[in-house]
């Protein structure tokens, strides 16, 4: 009957293996106070807004409008950038609606030039109600459905970003992510985290290129385990109990290029391409890899209609990521990507934005319909 006991252990087993997994390559076994394992805090690398998401998430060097707190906050005072406050809000869903991801933001400039703006994020992936059935069985064996109570397992982050213009270089823009961490599931465990992102951003016509550090000071996470009520339930099912940790996020780093051709008097085409390098050891999956250094190159385009006033109105958008190397049912070794598609329109001061994509990069066959909206105001 200890199958009843399973499902919670496994949730929370889903939620912290990472605070306690050690890095392969790391010889000095488990028990440590402070780890650096691979795809710490991953939830913040899956990307925000259905136009990133449609094109492959490649933003590093053209983001100027409320998503560039996520992805360049340098963007957030580019030429072009929006002088207006702006929200935006993105909803998306996986693995049959039991994960739930959920973005929002704001943006506004802190003077009437533009020359600075500060920007607040908000993200969210969770699984709720998840049935905590580890006081089902009674003591003689019998059954207290009563005793069934719910939780969450709840990944939250909050990013403050700060952009100002470089005035002694024409356009280049500098910004910073100042970001808040929190995860956790149930009254079982908590981690709370803190970390800071530099980005720079320089534009000369219609060529742009970005440069996003993340983590630059090893972002810290304290995971605090509640043994009290989950340790005896882990000793009975063979399980290691883990122990309060602190997870260090080692730095990565974006690099974007992009170009805006002009098609026709009003059709254009932007072309970017993103490259992101992480330094938190060879990713097994990762086409480009070694020394402890795993590079993921990704590319988009967006085809843009333009109105009478040469703004930017209709969009349709494409692109890849998630290249790499994949074992196919001969058990050849492959090299595989995950293509996006999208599109969106502008009714005044209002966005709408689709992609089809795949928001976890778990799988060649997961795509999740994404929607995200903006608002900018006048």
């Amino acid at each position: 009957m200890k199958i009843f006991k399973v499902w919670p252990l496994l949730v929370m087993y889903m939620a912290c293996s990472l605070a306690w997994a050690q890095d392969p390559d790391d010889p000095s076994g488990g028990g440590n106070s402070t780890i650096a394992p691979k795809y710490a805090n991953e939830f913040l690398k899956i990307g925000i807004g259905a136009r990133a998401l449609g094109m492959g998430n490649t933003q590093a060097a053209i983001a100027t409008d409320v998503t560039a707190g996520y992805w360049n906050p340098a963007g957030l005072t580019a030429d072009g950038a929006p002088l207006n406050p702006e929200v935006a809000l993105m909803h998306a869903s996986y693995f049959a609606n039991i994960a739930n991801y959920n973005y929002g933001a704001i943006a506004f400039p802190i003077d009437s030039t533009g020359d600075r703006r500060f920007a607040a994020s908000f993200i969210r992936l969770g699984i709720d109600d998840i049935p905590n059935t580890l006081d089902l069985i009674r003591p003689d064996g019998s059954f207290d459905y009563a005793a069934v109570s719910s939780f969450s397992e709840t990944s939250l982050a909050v990013l403050l970003s700060y952009s100002w213009r470089v005035k002694s270089i024409k356009g280049l823009t500098m910004g910073t992510n100042f970001k808040v961490i929190y995860r956790g599931a149930g009254n079982f465990l908590t981690a709370w985290g803190v970390g800071l992102d530099v980005g720079a951003r320089y534009q000369k016509g219609r060529f742009s290129a970005g440069l996003m550090l993340q983590d630059i000071t090893n972002t810290l996470t304290a995971w605090t385990f509640n043994t009290e009520v989950f340790e005896q339930d882990f000793i009975n099912t063979g399980n290691e109990v883990p122990v309060n940790s602190i997870e260090l996020t080692r730095p990565s780093a974006r690099i974007g290029l992009a170009y805006d051709l002009k098609l026709a008097k009003k059709l254009s085409l932007l072309l970017s391409t993103d490259t992101d390098v992480y330094f938190d050891g060879n990713r097994s999956s990762f086409l480009i890899k070694g020394g402890g250094v795993s590079i993921d190159p990704h590319a988009g385009m967006e085809l843009a209609l333009m109105n009478n006033e040469y703004r930017k109105v209709a969009f349709l958008r494409g692109g890849f990521y998630n290249l790499q190397q994949d074992i196919d049912t001969d058990g050849e070794e492959t090299t595989s990507l995950f293509p996006t598609v999208g599109a969106g329109v502008v009714i005044k001061n209002f966005q709408l934005d689709y992609a089809l994509s795949n928001i976890g990069n778990l799988s060649q066959n997961l795509h999740s319909h994404v929607i995200s909206v903006k608002f900018s105001f006048q």
